[in-house]
């Protein structure tokens, strides 16, 4: 007998499940009950954010979330994520957070929605009116075997980023941020949001990520997300000018040998289909790819 099934708004205390059925659907992916807490409760008004959870049997079985990208000039442009726990797919439950969600876009006046699909999801994406852009590749790696470290180039300090003041890393990701591969720049991420949302999260550990100073500028970083003993990679970025210098691979293999240290036994990270320089650096540490998703659009009426 099939277990009934509620579609209500997700609330602060459904953390702990919505990072259990994440990691059940994405076992690549790194997200804390902490971090999942700070999606639920932390957006700007601006991004009109709708957070759903499908829940059964008094557990939390699905994700359904929604919102407007506030950090673009392209107008309209939203994102959802939907997941469902492979013990309760095939239920109907993706279909009606799927139409809630689109029908939120659509009052809040969104004119294009982005998601991200398994293979096996295709179908039911396109079913949806959701068409292919691009491709993004999702790797893990032991850290039990990492190359040897580079040398750090004349001129260039390594610090950890809980030694940077806020300002300076923001600085860093607004510049690197511009030219991330995407379908709308990343070019209006306000210092406020930004703050709230990513300097201070609770899955970001500063100890962990590693940045290259020039003087005081931030040249090169890595952020690190933790879950237990797992890591991901959120955003490494090096700003135009000091690009070509190798300082992407320098911080990433700092940051790992960190979290090594620290006890993390395996490491997560993500890349666009079209960022080559990033993927030869993941592929010099040693990540192997784990999954591909599919980058999808769909418009808003």
């Amino acid at each position: 007998m099939t277990t009934p099934v509620t579609i209500r708004q997700a609330v602060a205390d459904d953390a702990d499940g919505v990072a259990a059925v994440r990691r059940a659907v994405y076992s690549y992916k790194v997200m804390s009950a902490a971090a999942a807490r700070h999606m639920i409760t932390v957006s700007s008004p601006q991004e009109r954010f709708l957070a759903l959870v499908a829940e059964a049997g008094g557990e939390v079985v699905a994700w359904g979330s929604a919102g407007l990208n506030v950090w673009t000039t392209d107008q309209g442009q939203s994102d959802t994520s939907i997941y469902v726990h492979p013990d309760h797919r095939k239920q109907g439950i993706g279909s009606i957070l799927a139409d809630r969600l689109h029908q939120h876009l659509s009052e809040v006046g969104a004119v294009r929605a982005r998601t991200f699909v398994h293979p096996d999801g295709l179908e039911f994406a396109r079913n949806r009116g959701y068409d292919g852009t691009r491709q993004m590749h999702y790797a893990g790696l032991d850290l039990s075997t990492l190359p040897d470290q580079p040398p750090t180039p004349d001129g260039i300090e390594l610090v950890t980023m809980d030694e940077l003041d806020p300002r300076q890393a923001y600085a860093a990701d607004s510049i690197a941020s511009l030219d991330e591969p995407g379908d709308s720049p990343l070019d209006a991420i306000a210092y406020g949001v930004w703050l709230e949302q990513v300097w201070n999260a609770p899955g970001l550990d500063k100890v962990l990520g590693v940045a290259a100073v020039a003087g005081d500028e931030v040249a090169c970083f890595t952020a690190i997300e933790t879950d237990g003993d797992r890591a991901w990679s959120g955003m490494t970025g090096t700003i135009p000018a000091y690009r070509g210098r190798g300082l992407a691979k320098l911080v990433k293999s700092v940051a790992l040998r960190r979290c090594a240290a620290a006890g993390i036994t395996s490491a997560y990270t993500s890349n666009d289909d079209g960022n080559g320089p990033m993927l030869a650096v993941n592929n010099w540490l040693g990540y192997r790819r784990v999954q591909t998703e599919l980058s999808l659009l769909r418009p808003l009426g």
